[in-house]
């Protein structure tokens, strides 16, 4: 599947790949800031912003797509940037087409399987009523009850399409039957990335965490480690100065 991807600057090519519930756009600052030294590529996964939806969702089918997306733009190897989801993309693309990854920057994410997440943030978007006429305020007020959080409101209700005829801009009936397997991360018997990688970490999440340090090594034998102390899981939002101040040197070393 060819993916949407917005592009910007010049250089050698390097990938964001966005979490769930987001698109690439959730990675223009670090795409703007980046773009002086890289050709960089924000990039809508399956079910997300504007690429196409599909039934198939788990990760060898996405890291399929952005091989094949970059492939189609003649900007392969390049280096990989993956938040969260996209982390597990592009760690599944690096361990199954090495020569295709550059360099590795893995954001706030395990190659592990995780509890349930995120449902109930699923089920309150499947909830809402998408009347005619509704506006984005109103669509807020609505999802209040369930995600008392206005920043986590506020990004989801970025893949909602206000008006006369509301929708959701993300494959929200695709992404609920994924689930299961979107919070995996299946073993590749023998896969290993020996190419550079970064790991960083926000210091108030615990999605990547000190105990996941050896299983990383075995799978990314290069693996550097970086923790932001005061970020949460959206680190790069949490301390945009901070991600940048992590991973610049080590693109700037590694990916071009």
């Amino acid at each position: 599947m060819i993916l949407h991807a917005a592009e910007a600057g010049h250089g050698p090519p390097l990938a964001l790949l966005h979490g769930l519930f987001g698109a690439g756009r959730n990675l223009g600052f670090v795409q703007r800031r980046l773009s002086g030294a890289f050709r960089v590529l924000a990039i809508d996964l399956r079910n997300h912003g504007a690429s196409p939806h599909a039934a198939a969702m788990d990760y060898a089918s996405m890291a399929a797509d952005v091989a094949e997306t970059l492939a189609a733009r003649e900007a392969l190897p390049a280096a990989l940037l993956g938040h969260s989801m996209g982390g597990k993309v592009a760690m599944r693309l690096a361990l199954e087409q090495a020569g295709r990854v550059r360099a590795l920057v893995v954001a706030d994410i395990a190659p592990v399987s995780y509890p349930p997440h995120h449902r109930d943030l699923l089920q309150a978007m499947q909830r809402l009523a998408l009347i005619p006429g509704l506006t984005r305020t109103a669509a807020d007020a609505a999802l209040a009850g369930s995600v008392p959080d206005p920043r986590v409101r506020g990004f989801l209700l970025q893949n909602l399409i206000v008006g006369q005829n509301p929708s959701w801009r993300i494959g929200l009936a695709e992404i609920a039957a994924a689930m299961p397997a979107l919070e995996d991360f299946p073993p590749l018997p023998g896969a290993c990335y020996a190419g550079p990688a970064l790991f960083v970490a926000g210091g108030r999440s615990d999605y990547l965490t000190a105990a996941h340090r050896p299983l990383i090594v075995s799978l990314f034998p290069q693996a550097r480690f970086a923790v932001l102390p005061d970020a949460g899981h959206w680190l790069h939002a949490d301390d945009p100065e901070g991600f940048l101040a992590a991973v610049v040197p080590f693109l700037s070393e590694f990916a071009s």
